[in-house]
């Protein structure tokens, strides 16, 4: 299940192009930007069966800071036993539209991996499992909330630091079902190892995700618009 979370593990109002700017400053009023309480809850289902949840939830800051954290638990069993587990903790900071610091650590079946980044001038520097490094100040975390990863050709594992090469195409609108509602919604794919397959609303919400892996297809159903 390693890159199905590109926050997944696994990623809003647009922060990229130049990375980062859009959500600080928009003329588009209808356009979401998180706020303190928002919060994106889905059931990810596995061949139609619920397999788990993944939750992101937004806390604003006296001190202008949005704090994001995304949790997503996932397990797979016969009966009363545990055949898959996977579980993937990890934060965000943006201070004025720019990343400041992510965290994340995730447990995949018993093996545990982790990571930080912090900003320093114009980078982040990554201590990670896979990576430990600088990477460009630009650089988003996989973690789907953001609709600028669409425009991305490399994100940042929050699993372990891992730079992660997207390839991202749009492919058109789509009517699909989220938070109990029909909506008109744009799909996107993208390439990576495991190729996931995206949906973003007239408002830039995320509000559906699908992919396939190992022979069985996952799906997540939003709870509820937000």
């Amino acid at each position: 299940m390693r890159r199905w979370y590109l926050s997944v593990a696994i990623a809003v109002a647009s922060i990229a192009g130049a990375g980062h700017a859009d959500m600080a400053e928009t003329d588009d009023s209808h356009v979401w930007r998180p706020a303190d309480g928002d919060e994106i809850h889905f059931d990810v289902l596995r061949q139609g069966k619920t397999f788990g949840t993944h939750r992101v939830t937004f806390e604003q800051a006296d001190t202008g800071m949005l704090n994001v954290s995304v949790d997503v638990n996932l397990k797979a069993g016969l009966g009363p036993i545990t055949l898959f587990r996977y579980e993937l903790d990890s934060s965000e900071s943006w201070q004025g539209g720019a990343l400041v610091a992510l965290s994340g650590r995730v447990n995949e079946d018993g093996t545990r991996e982790a990571m930080t980044a912090v900003r320093d001038g114009d980078r982040l520097v990554v201590d990670g499992d896979a990576y430990r490094g600088e990477v460009p100040l630009e650089m988003l975390p996989a973690s789907h909330w953001n609709i600028a990863q669409t425009r991305a050709s490399q994100l940042l594992s929050s699993e372990n630091g891992e730079r992660i090469d997207v390839e991202v195409r749009e492919l058109g609108r789509e009517t699909i079902s989220a938070g109990g509602q029909t909506i008109q919604a744009r799909k996107f794919l993208m390439d990576s190892d495991i190729d996931v397959t995206l949906w973003y609303d007239d408002r830039d919400r995320w509000v559906k995700l699908a992919f396939e892996a190992r022979g069985q297809q996952i799906e997540y159903v939003l709870r509820d618009l937000y």
